[in-house]
């Protein structure tokens, strides 16, 4: 079955060793995830993080290039490049990270 990437919006929160800066209370990571639906882009997603000592506490799916494009959402070249890559090394590529502070 083809591989799709998906565009997911992941909030983190606190845990040691996490890297976020030291008053940030968790981070939003907006990332392109290939699957081959939704919802094993999400596990992918989460794995990752978890391995990279991140504590990802809800997962928020955009779709993929097409459905985005579809909704009219207006999507960057950089930002194509980034799904591409995705899809073609079958990985999460996270693209932004916003921290949050109270």
């Amino acid at each position: 079955m083809a591989q799709s990437v998906y565009t997911l919006l992941v909030e983190v929160g606190r845990k040691s060793g996490d890297g976020l800066p030291k008053d940030a209370t968790g981070a939003a990571l907006m990332c392109y995830a290939s699957g081959v639906d939704e919802a094993e882009a999400v596990r992918e997603t989460v794995a990752v993080l978890k391995q990279a000592d991140l504590n990802p506490l809800e997962v928020s799916g955009y779709g993929t290039l097409e459905e985005r494009l579809a909704e009219g959402h207006d999507i960057e070249n950089d930002e194509r490049a980034l799904m591409d890559r995705a899809r073609d090394e079958n990985s999460v590529i996270i693209a932004q990270m916003t921290p949050f502070y109270d």
